[in-house]
């Protein structure tokens, strides 16, 4: 039977003969369905209509789909002297993607921001051997394709590596979270934040949403937190949801201006 994969948001279903009724994730306020009605696609269609993007995003390589599908992030691959770390997903899962990653060293760890990427993980970790998928306990609800390769963690952080942290962080999703690499940014420290912490389009701040498509804030005392959860962390990079979206240098300062701005901004 066929995994269906919502077309809106990239997120493939257990499974099943005809396609789910509808997709939970597009359903929840933090996203919307499409305006055509809800559609969905395969692995092997997009396989067919999609081709990989593999390029260089301020030192790492990032993965993306070209022509644009769903909300059209990209994943990147962190390479961890522990072994590599796939940051994020993308719906594409081709040959390209799977050579690349492979003479790379492949995959020790899947780890994704939250659900709205979540994707086809799990063809991603059965491509490399299995690899363990580390998400945290709030954002199961939100696994539409169960299985085992889903390490689900508790609590504030989990330690991928010695060099590598994963945090929880709260505003977009209650088990959303973000990734410190300690050797990034030639050794200051790098931050991985999905959409958590949404990189704006200068490049120069970073801002919070419960949603982003429908426009919903997060409260002043959610921003605050966001802010103590990345102080005590050293990094001077910080890699958004999008390609290119980094802010490349002086990035914890950034942070801090930004908590501030915002908070000042809705008081």
């Amino acid at each position: 039977m066929p995994h269906h994969i919502c077309v809106q948001c990239g997120t493939e279903f257990a499974a099943s003969e005809a396609p789910p009724n509808e997709c939970a994730i597009c359903r929840d306020i933090r996203q919307y369905v499409r305006w055509e009605g809800q559609a969905w696609t395969t692995r092997e269609q997009l396989t067919a209509k999609y081709a990989a993007r593999i390029a260089d995003d301020y030192g790492l390589t990032g993965i993306e789909m070209t022509p644009h599908f769903a909300i059209g992030q990209r994943a990147l691959l962190v390479p961890d002297r522990h072994g590599n770390i796939l940051w994020d997903c993308v719906a594409l899962l081709d040959d390209a993607i799977i050579a690349a990653i492979r003479a790379a060293g492949g995959l020790k760890a899947i780890a994704i921001s939250h659900c709205h990427y979540y994707t086809t993980m799990i063809a991603w970790s059965e491509a490399f051997g299995d690899v363990p998928i580390y998400l945290h306990e709030n954002n199961r609800k939100w696994v539409l394709r169960p299985d085992r390769r889903v390490a689900y963690w508790s609590g504030e952080q989990l330690e991928l590596s010695p060099r590598a942290t994963l945090h929880r962080v709260p505003g977009h999703f209650s088990g959303g979270t973000i990734l410190h690499w300690t050797d990034g940014a030639d050794g200051k420290g790098a931050l991985f934040t999905g959409d958590m912490l949404q990189v704006t389009m200068d490049r120069q701040y970073v801002s919070f949403m419960y949603s982003y498509p429908n426009m919903i804030p997060v409260n002043a005392a959610t921003v605050r937190q966001i802010g103590e959860i990345a102080e005590p962390l050293a990094f001077d990079r910080l890699y958004g949801a999008f390609a290119q979206r980094v802010i490349a240098r002086d990035a914890k300062a950034a942070v801090r201006a930004s908590v501030r701005r915002y908070i000042e901004a809705i008081s």
